[in-house]
């Protein structure tokens, strides 16, 4: 019976998902991070067939012909379309498994903090629907504190800001639980959408989101810096003419464009802080705050929540991973980390 038993962990696998607005991050036990793509699946319409996955789909988005959708199948972190997140989530599984000997996969999904019983129920179906047997969620700013080696387990708070294409995380946890949380539906997408917004108010030129996010990406900065009058080439549709039309803006009116977002994500920390015991800001004050998920990046971000809240802010060394290597830890020794796990 032992024998037996040893057989089939061998060929059985553990996996961590991060199932992100923006991209899907894969965790394999033994192995680290094995996949890391695009949340992005462009479909057939006419006969409903799912013709790229990942980043080719992502090439497809505001390029298609009127026979086929670039659909992102998440938004603000949880499932949108049932459907086409199942289709995902089995294609990326199938590409995992090809070249490895996979059965009876257990997986740890990483799930916004604001999730709710009708929409975990649609994560746990959609991974039972591709052969997923054991799941486990745990909620991604626990996810992140864990990626980050944050010390969850000791009676002290450890917040944790995670920034990601749908939503923002705040939380602080403390004992290996979340004292306090709060998931705002304001992020990386939201500021995408609002250069755009911006571009077309101000210049009567028409961009699409992914030229918007190589524009947060290469030229946003959120704290004054001496790079402000940096100007930044842009090419996009006349609203007018509906010709092609260039333009260049300054990284002062990138920060304009996005600091409505910036300012939501700021007041959601305020909150936290407004809500919290004396002894968890003094643990803060000593420890800071630690800052995971792709808006980390934004240029100057950390520089202004410290100045506007006065603690510390530590940006993990990849945000990106923090959640799916969390996820991954967590899978790793279910024993220490079992109280991390919602129901």
């Amino acid at each position: 019976m032992n024998f037996i038993k040893k057989l089939f962990h061998m060929f059985s696998s553990h996996l961590a998902m991060d199932l992100g607005t923006a991209n899907t991050l894969i965790y394999m036990k033994g192995e680290g991070i094995i996949l890391n793509e695009p949340s992005v699946v462009a479909i057939d319409n006419s006969n409903n067939k799912v013709i790229a996955v990942g980043k080719e789909a992502k090439e497809f988005i505001g390029r298609t012909p009127p026979n086929i959708s670039a659909i992102r199948p998440l938004k603000d972190g949880v499932i949108a379309d049932f459907d086409v997140t199942k289709a995902m989530i089995k294609h990326f599984l199938t590409e995992v498994r090809r070249d490895r000997k996979v059965s009876n996969p257990r997986m740890v999904v990483g799930v916004p903090s604001g999730i709710t019983q009708v929409e975990k129920k649609a994560v746990i179906d959609a991974c039972l629907q591709v052969g997923i047997r054991n799941i486990y969620l745990i909620e991604e700013p626990m996810a992140a504190a864990i990626g980050a080696e944050l010390p969850i387990e000791l009676p002290r708070g450890n917040m944790v800001v995670d920034i990601g294409g749908g939503t923002t995380e705040v939380a602080i946890i403390s004992l290996s639980a979340i004292a306090y949380s709060e998931s705002l539906r304001v992020a990386g997408d939201e500021m995408d959408e609002s250069i755009v917004r911006y571009l077309q108010k101000k210049y009567q030129i028409a961009i699409g989101v992914i030229a918007a996010e190589k524009i947060k990406i290469e030229g946003a900065s959120v704290y004054p810096d001496a790079t402000k009058d940096e100007k930044i080439n842009i090419v996009g549709k006349d609203l007018v003419t509906g010709i092609p039309k260039n333009i260049k803006i300054t990284r002062e009116e990138v920060r304009e464009a996005i600091e409505e977002s910036v300012s939501a994500i700021i007041d959601a920390i305020m909150r936290a802080l407004e809500k919290l015991p004396p002894e968890f800001v003094s643990d803060l004050n000593e420890g800071g705050m630690t800052l995971t998920g792709g808006g980390a990046l934004l240029r100057g971000l950390n520089q202004r929540i410290e100045a506007e809240t006065g603690i510390r802010v530590l940006v993990t060394e990849d945000p990106l991973v923090s959640v799916v290597m969390g996820g991954g830890r967590a899978l790793e020794d279910m024993a220490k980390y079992k109280k991390v796990f919602i129901n």
